[in-house]
């Protein structure tokens, strides 16, 4: 891996492009717009925007069935709505990787957000994902070589949880 950039954006993007994922899932949220904007200018990615986190999940199993790699991106919100629907990569033995910024942490505004903020991580690990949290900025890219490749190399589900100290 080369060095660091100013933006985790561009280094994850890096990332992504070396570990030939191809499809990028989302429910499109602000801490993630720039990754987002590269995914949808790269005319060797497709970017799907969803309605809702959890038809992500069935994407990435069935692109890991026709012998490509996807991932979804998402905020910890709608980390809710996945719960079930992780009951299919864990069954099939596929991959499924996910990059999820975090909300209802440090210095959280919306009162709302706080308890899905909480949840995430023991939510993840509950039904079997492997959770990967990152505090620094310069931690995204190498956080996400190690989700990404147990996530491809083992067959598991796994996620990059992106502090709110990241994002800002």
């Amino acid at each position: 891996m080369t060095a660091p950039s100013d933006s985790w954006s561009d280094d994850v993007f890096r990332e992504i492009k070396a570990r030939n994922i191809e499809v990028v899932c989302t429910v499109p949220d602000g801490g993630l717009t720039p990754l987002l904007n590269m995914v949808g200018a790269d005319t060797g990615m497709r970017l799907v925007t969803l309605t809702t986190e959890e038809e992500g999940i069935g994407i990435a199993t069935g692109c890991w069935l026709g012998g490509k790699r996807a991932m979804i991106a998402m905020q910890s919100s709608g980390v809710g709505n996945c719960i079930n629907a992780l009951g299919l990569p864990a069954a099939l033995r596929a991959p499924c990787l996910m990059l999820v910024t975090m909300r209802g942490q440090w210095g959280e505004f919306n009162p709302w957000q706080v308890p899905m903020g909480q949840a995430v991580r023991p939510a993840l690990e509950a039904v079997g994902v492997r959770c990967f949290p990152v505090e620094k900025p310069a931690e995204v890219a190498e956080t996400f070589i190690a989700a990404a490749d147990i996530a491809y190399n083992s067959r598991i589900s796994s996620a990059v949880l992106v502090s709110q100290r990241v994002i800002g």
